[in-house]
């Protein structure tokens, strides 16, 4: 789940930047004590993901905004389907509207894209992971969205552990350092509590890495047949991820030459957004 407190953070700043001076057009056409009902409805089918974000969107505009749900994350749906109900003050609902669907949308689109994912592995030893490839500022939103799809989350942050690609390594062995020595002087010094993570994008890497003592290593671009001389050569000495090259006609392969993790940044940086509606019958105020 998302900290609620990140949630109001993200959904105000996107309120304000959606109605910094109010919403006018709502202001001037709707009465202030007219109420409405709406129903969140689905126009394609899809795996739902942005309850609290979609509810955040209506209750930060107006606390006396009820939204209940008729669906939860993670589940599919199909065109037709009601998600939501949502019921109170016109105003507050048509000024949350677009906020509380372009979340929405945004990612249930990234959580069915991720099922698809899933589904295409379906019977192997692998998941599905996603990246860091996330739109600034809404990478909590789309994490947890992959996490609905079925799918795993990287590492957060680069905060959050080691990760070594070929930038990094190309400034690690500078003026001929031996790549295992330096690594095994990164892994003595870090926490046992950190991972140490090393992409390597041919196969004669592999063994100086793991010589190193390295936790995972990832390969990066690898032909479905080197991947499974990769997976042998590390013979579960490492966590094996795959990453890169990797389509809904690729992953079964992928998949299928015993990697431990597949990485897909397109989950996040190339989901579509779902259609979703939102259909207000607006009643009149006493």
């Amino acid at each position: 789940m998302i900290d609620q407190t990140i949630v109001d953070e993200v959904v105000a700043t996107a309120l304000r930047e959606d109605a910094p001076w109010g919403d006018v057009t709502s202001e001037y056409l709707i009465p202030v004590d007219a109420t409405a009902v709406a129903t969140l409805r689905a126009r394609e089918s899809g795996v739902f993901a942005g309850a609290a974000a979609f509810e955040a969107a209506f209750t930060l505009t107006d606390p006396r905004v009820l939204v209940e749900f008729e669906i939860r994350e993670g589940a599919r749906f199909a065109a037709g389907d009601v998600l939501a109900r949502v019921s109170g003050p016109a105003r507050g609902i048509l000024t949350g509207e677009r906020i509380g669907l372009n979340f929405a949308q945004r990612m249930s689109g990234i959580a069915t894209l991720t099922s698809e994912f899933v589904e295409l592995i379906a019977g192997t030893t692998a998941v599905i992971a996603d990246t860091r490839k996330t739109t600034p500022g809404l990478r909590a939103f789309e994490r947890h969205a992959v996490v609905c799809g079925g799918g795993r989350n990287h590492r957060f942050s680069l905060s959050d552990a080691v990760m070594a690609k070929d930038n990094h390594l190309a400034v690690l062995t500078a003026g001929g350092k031996d790549l295992t020595t330096e690594l095994a002087r990164v892994r003595a010094e870090l926490p046992h509590t950190m991972k140490l993570e090393v992409e390597v994008d041919r196969l004669e890497q592999i063994e100086p890495v793991l010589a190193a003592g390295v936790d995972i290593i990832m390969l990066d671009n690898f032909s479905p047949a080197d991947l499974a001389t990769g997976v042998a050569l590390v013979a579960g000495r490492a966590i094996v991820e795959a990453s890169g090259g990797v389509n809904r006609e690729t992953v079964r392969a992928i998949a299928e030459t015993g990697v431990d993790v597949i990485s897909i940044g397109a989950l996040t940086h190339s989901a579509r957004a779902l259609d979703l509606g939102l259909d207000v019958d607006i009643t009149a105020g006493n």
